[in-house]
């Protein structure tokens, strides 16, 4: 059950649309189910609609009349209730019930308070009804509506526990504004699949990622072809920022304009300004070691990725609040690779951005908030470009992805630990669609890796397979309640002790990273560290040749070379927290 709260200044206005067809013809049957004292006129049920809409507009306003001056400027109270898809149809009776307990729990009129406002609820539609009151009480003061909206919220949920409804997550006040009827409708009329709104929310989200400093930003902002308008002080200093799409117009014809904190209330200018500050990222980019000087940029920057994101993972599942930073740091990471991934996994990583947006604000704030690493990271995966969804591009996709999932069950966790419901749901969602994206980006990798497996000399297969075994338990090598394949494993094993390690100890490394509980399949989990680890090329295919350690006269392996070997300042390789 979803309130929709809003306030005006025409209450003979708002009746006439309410009892009206509606803009698309989508209200019928208009009529009262309630009111504040069961008696007001209703126009949907009169033989006179238009006497009968004058004398309920009069009969809700009188109070306002009498308050004069001293009535609110905006005195109208509008609130919409609408039940989720697939709930039961509500009885006439029952929307009455559910109006008197909103406009009890929001103050607009308490229970046994003679003097709370006026109101009525109209139903015109199965699914919803509209409350609307004016706010002036019978001893002519105004109303406490202080927290209204939460209020409305938290009594919803209970009508949803009572009623056996369906139970929709709690909100803590920290999402971003929903758009509005007006605005879907714009959009539906003007053939655009969503409202400007949205769009320039994911635009902004965009340009934020890893940007350097504020002066980048708004060129971002301008490169991606929106209008931009900054509202300066008398001293010359910004104090904010609008946005607009090129061609959107009001009836004006003048451009329509959002704010940033209207897009989401941590994307106004001081608070992204603080993140700016908190997260300045790495001016220089760190040269490629041994053999990555043949990857392009977007491999070696993704592969980096990769490692900064397995710690923050490290840092959430370490439930502590100072974590909370790790969510916006998080946030542009995904936002930076929807926009550089290759168009096969572009949408479904562009979905996941969206989704995790919700994830990134709570009322937990880090008091040493350090998101360099992944700033640093959104910020080296922007700048090397668009990515090939082929070769070594495509491998270090699949291997940055599959981390990515782990990460966002993780941040999860970590929410679902303090109650945020919708910040949780709105993580497994973004989940659930990069573990879609991995599926199409690690298909042709994996493939290929199975094959090397498979053609290995069945000696070398064997000791793989054993280690495997004897540093997994039975229940770990299972995914989707069927036996995993460990080809593709077992060849990147072979690769590894090639290029000098030992097969053993990298395993128990890679699985000592991070628990794997939450893998959907420990197999991919394992390779793609593995190969990080290893340095290995996320593709077979790919040429690069790995350093191999050097052997002494007598023929016995040497430790591999420090270009073979995992940098020390990846913070993934650092020793588990225990």
């Amino acid at each position: 059950m979803v309130p929709d709260i809003g306030r005006g200044s025409r209450t003979h206005g708002l009746l006439v649309y309410l009892y009206g067809p509606g803009k698309r013809e989508e209200h019928f049957d208009a009529h009262l189910v309630g009111s504040w004292d069961g008696f007001a006129p209703d126009p949907g049920r009169d033989t006179d609609p238009t006497v009968a809409l004058a004398r309920l507009t009069a009969a809700l306003d009188l109070r306002v009349k009498q308050a004069g001056d001293r009535a609110p400027a905006k005195h109208v109270w509008h609130c919409s209730v609408r039940t989720a898809p697939g709930d039961r149809r509500f009885s006439d009776k029952e929307w009455n019930n559910v109006a008197q307990r909103i406009v009890h729990a929001t103050g607009i009129a308490p229970d046994s308070d003679p003097d709370g406002c006026r109101w009525i609820a109209v139903r015109h539609a199965e699914d919803h009804i509209h409350i609307v009151a004016t706010l002036v009480r019978g001893d002519l003061r105004n109303p406490r509506l202080n927290y209204d909206f939460n209020m409305a919220q938290a009594e919803c949920r209970r009508i949803e526990k009572e009623m056996g409804l369906r139970r929709l997550n709690a909100g803590d006040g920290t999402a971003a504004k929903n758009p509005t009827s007006a605005e879907k409708f714009k959009a539906e009329r003007t053939g655009h699949p969503e409202t400007s709104r949205e769009t320039l929310r994911d635009a902004v989200r965009q340009a934020i990622a890893g940007a350097d400093d504020e002066k980048e930003f708004f060129t971002r902002l301008h490169d991606a072809g929106l209008r931009v308008k900054i509202r300066h002080a008398p001293s010359g200093d910004a104090l904010g920022y609008n946005v607009a799409l090129p061609g959107d117009r009001n009836r004006h014809g003048e451009p329509v304009w959002y704010p940033g904190s209207k897009l989401a209330p941590d994307l106004s200018l001081p608070k992204l300004r603080l993140r700016l500050a908190e997260g300045a990222t790495e001016r220089a980019t760190p040269q490629a070691a041994g053999g990555q000087a043949d990857w392009s940029p977007p491999a070696r920057a993704r592969r980096s990725a990769t490692g900064i994101a397995e710690h923050a993972a490290v840092l959430l599942d370490g439930d502590e609040d100072e974590a909370a930073a790790q969510l916006v740091g998080t946030g542009e990471l995904l936002d930076a690779v929807a926009q550089t991934s290759p168009a096969a996994t572009r949408a479904e990583l562009i979905t996941a951005a969206r989704a995790f947006e919700r994830a990134t604000r709570s009322y937990v704030r880090a008091e040493r908030a350090d998101i360099r690493a992944l700033r640093s990271a959104a910020r080296g995966i922007v700048q090397a470009g668009g990515a090939l969804g082929k070769g070594e591009d495509g491998g270090t996709t699949a291997m940055l992805l599959s981390t990515l999932v782990l990460l966002t069950i993780a941040a999860a966790r970590w929410h679902s630990a303090r109650g945020h419901a919708q910040q949780a749901h709105a993580s497994r969602q973004a989940a659930e669609h990069l573990r879609t994206a991995y599926r199409q980006a690690a298909a042709t990798p994996m493939q290929a890796l199975r094959g090397h497996g498979r053609a290995l000399p069945e000696a070398e297969r064997r000791t793989h397979q054993a280690t495997i075994r004897a540093a997994l338990p039975e229940a770990a090598m299972r995914a989707d309640s069927a036996v995993t394949k460990t080809d593709a494993l077992t060849a990147t094993l072979a690769q590894a002790e090639h290029a000098g390690h030992d097969p053993k100890t990298l395993l128990q490394q890679a699985i000592d990273m991070r628990e794997l509980d939450t893998a959907g399949d420990v197999n991919d989990v394992l390779v793609w560290r593995l190969r990080r680890l290893a340095q290995l090329p996320a593709h077979p295919g790919d040429s690069t040749s790995r350093p191999k350690a050097s052997t002494n006269r007598t023929g016995n392996r040497t430790a591999p070379t420090a270009a073979a070997r995992p940098a020390a300042s990846d913070p993934s390789n650092r020793p588990p927290r225990r």
